[in-house]
């Protein structure tokens, strides 16, 4: 039977107490100071170029290519002899990844959120009270070095270490180096691990910052303004979802999380401000999956005097610069598939799509009625076009690889859209689908305000009474009545769109910190 002090020897935590005691001792802060001066290890790998091999003449020789794995840099630099290898002096810090050596010397490999780099440290380099101090690091400790930029005899590039720093020790044990951080609620829950110890995964929310930078810079130079509403609403509209329900205390009165972002923008526009866009979070109280977060992040905007096929030309360009942004090219990798976003994207009506899908046309009912029942679909007390679009949510949506932008819905499930001029059952609308998975929804957006009061007042048949598309906004309904100019409107899923540039299948993969459970103690 192991004793109570044996565990505590086999307890790489209480190792990791006693480094850090240690270099308490050593009089050194186990928790850091500022660091000025400091490179990022992605400038330094840029800099490799900067590694010269000089001969003892003062001839500079072009060093040779390094990713050639057959080469012998050791042989190379004595065939190039003699003379030595210059590089310029940098300072880097980052988390130690790996760590191996003995004896006099040391190579460690740090991380920061630009990259990876080697650093050797010789005890010769060093002197030996850092050399001890090296001793004292552990996987998963924050360091610093500075010295040299090089190449090892096997060509890698690395900073020859001549002084040593100590930031912060890691209490904690890192995950083990092969299995890693693998189960997904664990490593959702404990993000920070996920980012620090799994490959891959800076770069994902890395790219995430990318492309929303990129999606404003377009919108900027399309003249966009940039707007933030309000997050707490008394009417949940702008959208067919149900909303998380709260309480404001102090007017005692009752309150939504925002599920859309649309009203409050065209309140906007009919104040004047005639291309105006918010990127930020809305709350639908809905359940999750691999494509579903309660809270997720949705851009919507608006142009005056545009119209849908605006959008359409808009989206397209939002997309096309984002992947330009993160680079890749057009054709990406998703999952299994690969998604082909050269440009221009196919467009396809509602209709069209229905009818090459199941065979029949959409425009004859006592056909979609007879389908509805094949495929065993609830059409009691439902309006036609509700089942209509079940059908084609069923049978259509799956099949759409993409990027395809799906035009003209049925009007009647369309309440916040300008009918077509030429036939007022059609909506123009669309929405954009890639793999399945809807992208974008856009609308000419309907500013007639005594038909957006008689579409709100009339309900389809078979809706929930706890839709939010239910409830009136009487004010967003006088705002039209002081005239909102014709317009085009956008909302694109962003985690969506993230997930679809960045290959990675779950939503939750592209959100830091999506809903989870409490943790079971």
């Amino acid at each position: 039977m192991t004793n109570e002090g044996e565990k505590d020897l086999l307890d790489p935590r209480v190792a990791r107490r006693e480094k850090l005691n240690k270099i308490i001792e050593r009089g050194i802060d186990p928790f850091g100071q500022r660091f000025d001066n400091r490179d990022l290890i992605g400038d330094c790998i840029a800099r490799g170029n900067e590694v010269k091999w000089v001969k003892e003449d003062g001839t500079e020789v072009p060093l040779p290519d390094f990713t050639d794995e057959s080469l012998d840099y050791r042989k190379w630099k004595t065939d190039n002899g003699p003379g030595e290898e210059t590089g310029p002096t940098v300072r880097v810090s980052g988390r130690i990844m790996l760590q191996r050596g003995q004896g006099k010397l040391f190579f460690l490999s740090l991380r920061d959120w630009t990259g990876d780099l080697q650093i050797f440290i010789g005890k010769g380099q060093v002197g030996e009270e850092a050399f001890e101090l090296a001793k004292l690091f552990d996987l998963g400790d924050l360091v610093g070095a500075e010295g040299r930029l090089g190449r090892t005899n096997t060509g890698e590039l690395t900073v020859f270490a001549e002084k040593l720093f100590f930031h912060t020790k890691m209490l904690e044990v890192p995950p083990e180096k092969h299995a890693g951080l693998t189960n997904p609620e664990l490593r959702q829950r404990m993000r920070y691990a996920d980012l620090a110890f799994n490959d891959g995964v800076i770069k994902t929310f890395m790219d995430r910052t990318k492309i929303i930078k990129s999606i404003r810079q377009t919108l900027d130079d399309q003249g966009f303004c940039e707007v933030e509403g309000p997050t707490l609403h008394t009417i949940a509209g702008g959208a067919a979802a149900r909303p998380f329900e709260t309480h404001h205390n102090a007017l005692d009165m009752p309150l939504t999380m925002r599920i859309a972002l649309e009203l409050h923008l065209k309140r906007l526009m009919v104040g004047g401000m005639e291309r105006v866009y918010e990127m930020g979070r809305v709350y639908r109280n809905e359940g999750i999956s691999p494509r579903h977060n309660p809270e997720f992040t949705m851009i919507e905007l608006y142009q005056a005097y545009g119209d849908y096929r605006s959008m359409m030309d808009l989206t397209e360009k939002i997309i096309i610069d984002a992947i330009d942004r993160i680079g890749g090219g057009y054709k990406r990798p998703f999952g299994d598939k690969i998604v082909d976003f050269t440009p221009p994207f196919r467009r396809a009506t509602y209709a069209e799509l229905f009818q090459d899908a199941t065979g029949i046309d959409p425009a004859d009912d006592a056909a979609v009625l007879d389908l509805a029942k094949k495929l065993k679909l609830d059409t009691a007390n439902k309006h036609l076009d509700v089942v209509r679009n079940e059908i084609f949510e069923e049978k259509v949506e799956d099949s759409l690889t993409g990027p395809i932008f799906v035009i003209d819905y049925p009007a009647s499930i369309c309440p916040l859209t300008k009918r077509k001029a030429d036939n007022p059952a059609i909506a123009e609308r669309f929405e954009m689908f890639i793999l399945g998975m809807e992208l974008a929804n856009a609308y000419t957006e309907l500013n007639d305000p005594d038909l957006q009061e008689d579409l709100f007042k009339t309900q389809l048949e078979g809706q929930d009474e706890e839709d939010s598309m239910a409830k009136m906004d009487h004010d967003f309904v006088r705002a039209l009545r002081y005239a909102m100019p014709p317009a085009g409107g956008l909302g694109i899923g962003i985690d969506r769109l993230v997930m679809l540039l960045t290959n990675k299948k779950s939503i939750r993969d592209v959100i830091l910190f999506p809903l989870l459970r409490p943790e079971s103690e």
